[in-house]
């Protein structure tokens, strides 16, 4: 039995019945992920929602799809509907998961604002367009929705040691940032940047605490898909430079991001987790080289738990903001618009 979840709110306490969660868009990071046998465990919305320890039951998903929906409705043992506004009047959630394409995202969100659902939770990139994430942001910052956008890695417990270790100052000053996409051989690059680049995006900025600005495209487009692309930026309050490279005609996938410190280097990213700092070098009198003092992540990393157990506590103190909130989340739309403008 789900525990009762006391809810904070601007008239004081309330108890309310087991947490409610809903899922509109039954695909592939709402439930289908979880039979990759390789993934850390939770990777969707539905397994963060039923084994997050949070008190969260998962109360009804929605799709336009039949077919998803009977698969979906078969594993987790839930209603299902084809309209979402008649899925959250009879299930009355206080989260409701939106993981659709981003172009449906506000439509969504302006939904469940409308029944005052208490916390929504957006799949990333958050919106389609640059005007659209500024709408939804607008809905967040007045307080007509409380939006989590799902940046993931703000919850994975590597990339909060290397922000920790980075805020130490063990490794010295930050002195600029190098990171590499690659989503195999034909993946387009506005394509990769859309889908997984606001991933990068957003994790520089969560590691750096620092906004991350586009200056220039090398070559001019990143509407093709030979050879690479680099993406010259600057972080915006320190000016340190950031460089990132998309790859196209590689036959594997790279995420990844060096940070460059005074006395240091530290690397994460899709299996690759390392701290280097300054030694003497074992090679060469008077001399230094970088010797590793951590390399790879035992495990698990708890993203997408993280992530359920943020909104669950969202939703119990109402002046909560989300680690991964809407604000965050149109910042990494500005930056993903200045580099490759779209309608």
């Amino acid at each position: 039995m789900p525990e009762i979840i006391i809810i904070q709110t601007e008239n004081g306490l309330l108890t309310a019945e087991p947490f409610r969660a809903v899922i509109t868009g039954l695909g592939r990071i709402a439930s289908i992920l979880e039979d990759d046998t390789l993934r850390e465990k939770p990777c969707t919305h539905a397994g963060a929602i039923t084994a997050s320890g949070s008190g969260c039951v998962l109360a009804a998903g929605m799709d336009i799809d039949g077919e998803k929906r009977r698969l979906f409705s078969a594993r987790w043992n839930v209603p299902v509907f084809d309209d979402a506004e008649e899925m959250i009047k009879a299930a009355r959630p206080h989260i409701f998961c939106i993981a659709t394409h981003p172009d449906t995202h506000e439509y969504y969100c302006v939904l469940a604002a409308r029944y005052k659902t208490p916390l929504i939770i957006c799949e990333k990139p958050m919106a389609a367009s640059l005007s659209s994430a500024k709408r939804m942001c607008a809905l967040h910052t007045r307080g007509a929705a409380k939006i989590l956008v799902n940046h993931e890695r703000r919850y994975s417990e590597n990339y909060v040691q290397i922000k920790n270790f980075i805020q130490s100052g063990e490794a010295g000053r930050l002195l600029g940032v190098n990171a590499v996409l690659c989503m195999g051989k034909t993946s387009r690059f506005i394509d990769m940047l859309w889908h997984d680049g606001t991933h990068l995006a957003d994790a520089i900025m969560f590691l750096t605490g620092d906004m991350l600005i586009h200056k220039k495209t090398y070559p001019q487009t990143t509407s093709g898909n030979k050879g690479s692309v680099y993406l010259l930026g600057m972080l915006k309050k320190s000016a340190l430079p950031v460089l990132i490279e998309l790859r196209a005609e590689r036959d594997h996938i790279i995420f990844e991001i060096e940070l460059s410190f005074e006395k240091g280097r530290a690397r994460i990213g899709n299996g690759v987790f390392q701290i280097e700092l300054s030694a003497p070098a074992s090679y060469a009198h008077n001399f230094r080289s970088l010797q590793p003092v951590a390399a790879g992540f035992p495990g698990p990393t708890g993203y997408f738990s993280g992530m359920i157990n943020d909104a669950a506590g969202c939703v119990r103190e109402a002046g909560r903001e989300p680690v991964s909130s809407a604000r965050t989340a149109l910042d990494v739309v500005k930056y993903l618009h200045s580099v490759h403008r779209w309608n």
